[in-house]
C-alpha cells in the first residue's frame, strides 16, 4: 500500500497548472448559456414572454398553449447552443441534485426522425419517487412522483444538456425535495413582509428574500486522495496525525493563490459566467489548501439553485485539473473546517433593502421594524434554526474553536444594542411631542451614522448582523441552502404576521397613531428577545452557563437537535404558514435520522477496515523489522544486547500495545454495529451517536500514535503534511 502513496506523491510533484484560455470579458460571457429574459425576448412571442414573466412576478399559471410555445422556443435556443438533450433538474432529499437526460429526438415511422420538445415535456415529468429518500411517504409499489417546471429559476445549458429547474412532489402532492418548501416560505415572506411594508409605503407590492452564500472548500490533488480510502468514501480523514506546521502562522489566509488552484478557479469562474452564476470573490481561506468563492447576492430561490449548480460544476471542473474538491465541514482534524455562510436580507420590488437604514426617520423606523422582528423570530425559534444546520458532517464543525457554537445567538454589535436599549424605554401608549422628536433626531435619525462605524462583527457568532443583512454563519459547506433558508424565511414571515396583528390592534382598539403603535410593539419585542442577543466572545467558557440561564438550547448532537423538527411548535408554525404539512415534516425528520445513522455506520466500517487491513499490518511489518534487529544485536553482543537494544524493545512493546488496543476497540465497535441492526429511526441515530461514534476517536488515537512510530517509508496513507502542502 505504501507504493500507492509514494506513486501518488511522485505524480503530484510533476503536476503543472492547466492553461485556461480567457478571451472575453466577464460581462460578455455572463448568462450566455441561460434562457434568461434576454434570450426569451429573442425567441418567444410577446404573449409567451409576458405569460412567463407573469408566472415569475405574480405566480400566474402558464396556459398549456403558451407552454407549448415556450417549449419549442426553448428547444430551438438550446439546439442553437449545441444541446442535444434535456433534463428536469431537481433537488431531492439526498442533499444533492438529480437529473435524467432525454434526447430532443423522436422517430417517425421508424425511418425518419425529428427534434421534439413540447409543453408537456417542459412542464411535467414522472421520475421514480420511491427510489429517492421519502421518509415513508411513498412505498416501492407506489413509485409515481412528479417534477414540475419552476419558471422563477431560468433554464440553462450545461455541456450538451438543457437543464430545467423543477420541483419534485409525490403523486399525493407532498414535497419530496428542498425547493418546494423554500418556494412556499418565500411566498409567505412576500405576503407578510409586504403587508408590513405598507405601513411605510402604501404602494409596496412585493418583497423578496435575498441570499448571498460564501462557499468554502478544500482542494486536494486527486492522486493523494486515492491513497486515502477514508477521504474517498466519507469525505473526511478518519485518522491522521497532525503535522508540525498547520495553520498556526496564519500564512495561508488571503495569501497568494497557488498556481494550480488559480487555474482551477479561473476555469470555474468562466463556467459560472456562462451559467449566470455571479461569482465575484475568490481567496485563500485559513487552513492550508482551503479556499472560498462567493457571488453577488440574488433572489433566494435563484441563489439556492446557483449554489447547488456550483457544487456540481466544481466537482466536474476539478477533475480536469486533477483535484478533488472536499465540501465536508471538517475533513481534517485540528484545523479549520468549512462553512457556507448565508447572507440573508429582504428587498422590495423597487430595490429597497429593508435591513438597511435610509436617509429619513421613517425609512429608519422601517429598518428597525424588520431588524427587531428578525431578532424576535430567531429568539422564538432558535431551536428550529439549530435543527436546520444539524447534520452528521456539520456536527464535527459546530462548537470547534474556529466555528460558531452549537448555541444559536444573534450578534448586532454594541452600538446597535445601545439603540435597542434606548428604545426599550419608550413610553407605553401615546408618545409626547418631545419624545417623538427625541426618538426621530437622537435615536432613529442617527442609525446610519452608527452603522458606518459598526461594520465589524463577531466572526464566531452563528447569526450576526453585518450592516445591511444577517449572516447565518453556522450553515455547513455541504448543505443545501434551501433548508436553512426555508426555516429562516418561515419564522420571519410568522413573526411579521404577528407583528401586524398587534400593531393593527393598538391602532384600532387603543386609538394609537401608526408610529406610536409600532414603537409600542417593538419596545416589547426588544424586551422579549434580549436572551438571544450576545455581543461577547463566543469562545468564553461561561457562555454555555449564561446561555442555560437565558433558556437557550444547546444541542450537542444531531439526533437531539433534530427532535424539534416534529415538535408541536414546529408543526403549528409550518402548517400555519402553509410551508410544510405534518406528514412532510415527519418524513424529513425520518430521512435526517436515517442519513445521520448511515453516515456514522459508513465511517465506522471504513475506519475498521483501514485500521485492521492497513494500519495494523503495517505496524506489524515494522515491528518485525525491530524484532529482527534486536535478534541480530543479541547474537553479536550477547549479554550486553539488553542495554544496546533497550529503545527497540520498548518501541516493540509500545507498538504491541497500540495494535492490541486497535483490535479490541474495532471488535467492540463491530459488536455495536451489529446491535444497531435491531434499531431504526431515533433509536438507531442515538445508538450510532452514543455507542458507535465514540469508538471513532478512540481508534483514531491509537492509529495516529502508530503513524508517529512506524517507518515513514512503510506508512500506506497519505499524511497530513502531504495533503496540506503538496501544491
Amino acid at each position: 500500500m505504501s507504493r500507492i502513496r509514494f506513486t501518488a506523491l511522485k505524480e503530484t510533484l510533476h503536476r503543472s497548472p492547466m492553461k485556461v484560455i480567457q478571451n472575453d470579458k466577464r460581462s460578455t460571457l455572463f448568462g450566455q448559456n441561460v434562457f434568461n429574459k434576454y434570450a426569451m425576448q429573442q425567441y418567444l412571442t410577446r404573449a409567451a414572454y409576458e405569460s412567463v414573466m407573469n408566472a415569475i412576478d405574480l405566480g400566474i399559471k402558464i396556459d398549456r398553449k403558451i407552454a407549448d410555445q415556450v417549449a419549442v422556443s426553448m428547444k430551438d435556443w438550446a439546439i442553437s447552443k449545441g444541446a442535444t438533450h434535456y433534463t428536469h433538474w431537481f433537488q431531492p432529499l439526498t442533499g444533492a441534485t438529480a437529473e435524467k437526460h432525454d434526447a430532443f429526438f423522436e422517430s417517425i415511422n421508424g425511418s425518419l426522425a425529428m427534434e421534439k420538445f413540447d409543453g408537456e415535456q417542459l412542464v411535467q415529468q414522472e421520475p421514480d419517487a420511491s427510489s429517492f429518500p421519502n421518509g415513508g411517504i411513498r412505498n416501492t409499489f407506489e413509485a409515481r412522483g412528479y417534477t414540475a417546471w419552476d419558471p422563477t429559476s431560468p433554464a440553462f445549458i450545461y455541456e450538451t444538456t438543457l437543464c430545467i429547474p423543477t420541483i419534485f412532489v409525490a403523486y399525493t402532492g407532498e414535497a419530496l425535495d428542498n425547493k418546494t418548501p423554500l418556494l412556499r416560505a418565500l411566498q409567505a415572506i412576500d405576503t407578510h413582509a409586504t403587508a408590513v411594508c405598507k405601513y411605510f409605503d402604501k404602494n409596496a407590492s412585493k418583497v423578496f428574500a435575498t441570499l448571498g452564500w460564501e462557499q468554502e472548500f478544500f482542494l486536494i490533488d486527486d492522486a493523494l486522495v486515492l491513497a486515502r480510502p477514508d477521504l474517498q468514501l466519507t469525505g473526511r480523514t478518519l485518522l491522521g496525525h497532525p503535522p508540525a506546521k498547520g495553520q498556526q502562522l496564519d500564512d495561508h489566509y488571503f495569501g497568494t493563490i497557488p498556481a494550480r488552484a488559480m487555474s482551477f478557479m479561473q476555469d470555474l469562474e468562466q463556467e459560472c459566467m456562462l451559467l449566470g452564476i455571479p461569482v465575484k470573490t475568490r481567496h485563500n481561506e485559513v487552513a492550508p489548501n482551503q479556499f472560498e468563492v462567493a457571488p453577488i447576492f440574488e433572489e433566494a430561490n435563484l441563489a439556492v439553485d446557483h449554489n447547488s449548480l456550483l457544487m456540481d460544476v466544481m466537482q466536474k471542473i476539478s477533475r480536469r485539473h486533477k483535484f478533488k474538491v472536499l465540501f465536508h465541514e471538517k475533513p481534517f482534524s485540528g484545523i479549520n473546517g468549512s462553512g457556507k455562510h448565508n447572507n440573508w436580507s429582504l428587498s422590495t420590488a423597487k430595490g429597497v433593502n429593508l435591513l438597511s437604514p435610509g436617509k429619513t426617520p421613517m425609512k429608519n423606523l422601517q429598518f428597525l421594524t424588520f431588524f427587531i422582528n428578525t431578532i424576535k423570530a430567531v429568539c422564538n425559534y432558535e431551536e428550529m434554526l439549530r435543527a436546520s444546520i444539524a447534520t452528521a458532517s456539520n456536527e464535527y464543525r459546530l462548537g470547534s474553536n474556529e466555528a460558531p457554537p452549537a448555541i444559536i445567538s444573534v450578534f448586532i454589535g454594541r452600538q446597535l444594542s445601545a439603540v435597542l436599549d434606548e428604545l426599550e424605554n419608550v413610553t407605553k401608549g401615546k408618545l409626547s411631542p418631545q419624545e417623538k422628536t427625541d426618538l426621530k433626531l437622537n435615536i432613529i435619525g442617527k442609525i446610519p451614522e452608527i452603522l458606518l462605524d459598526n461594520t465589524d462583527r463577531n466572526r464566531t457568532s452563528p447569526f450576526a448582523f453585518t450592516g445591511n443583512k444577517f449572516e447565518f454563519r453556522a450553515v455547513g459547506s455541504l448543505a443545501n441552502c434551501a433548508i436553512p433558508m426555508t426555516i429562516l424565511n418561515t419564522i420571519v414571515a410568522k413573526q411579521l404576521k404577528e407583528f401586524k396583528i398587534e400593531v393593527d390592534t393598538l391602532i384600532e382598539e387603543k386609538e394609537l397613531k401608526k408610529d406610536e403603535a409600532i414603537f409600542n410593539v417593538l419596545r416589547e419585542y426588544i424586551k422579549e428577545s434580549k436572551a438571544i442577543r450576545f455581543d461577547g466572545d463566543s469562545y468564553a467558557e461561561s457562555w454555555e452557563k449564561e446561555a442555560k440561564k437565558r433558556g437557550l438550547s444547546n444541542y450537542k448532537t444531531t439526533p437531539d437537535a433534530l427532535k424539534v423538527k416534529i415538535s408541536d411548535k414546529a408543526i403549528s408554525l409550518f402548517e400555519d404558514m402553509d410551508v410544510m404539512s405534518k406528514i412532510e415534516l415527519e418524513a424529513r425528520y425520518e430521512i435526517d435520522l436515517e442519513s445521520y445513522a448511515k453516515k456514522v455506520l459508513i465511517e465506522a466500517g471504513v475506519l475498521g477496515d483501514i485500521a485492521r487491513n492497513q494500519v495494523v499490518p503495517t505496524a506489524i511489518i515494522y515491528q518485525n523489522t525491530l524484532l529482527e534487529n534486536t535478534k541480530n544485536l543479541k547474537e553479536i553482543f550477547e549479554n550486553e544486547y539488553k542495554n544496546i537494544a533497550k529503545e527497540q524493545i520498548e518501541l516493540i512493546m509500545v507498538i504491541s500495545t497500540h495494535i492490541t488496543e486497535i483490535n479490541a476497540l474495532v471488535g467492540k465497535m463491530e459488536a455495536e454495529k451489529l446491535k444497531s441492526e435491531k434499531y431504526f429511526g431515533l433509536k438507531l441515530a442515538e445508538h450510532c451517536s452514543n455507542k458507535i461514534k465514540p469508538f471513532l476517536l478512540k481508534i483514531r488515537y491509537h492509529c495516529d500514535q502508530l503513524e508517529t512510530l512506524v517507518d515513514d517509508n512503510l506508512w500506506p496513507l497519505t499524511k497530513y503534511r502531504e495533503l496540506f502542502f503538496t501544491k
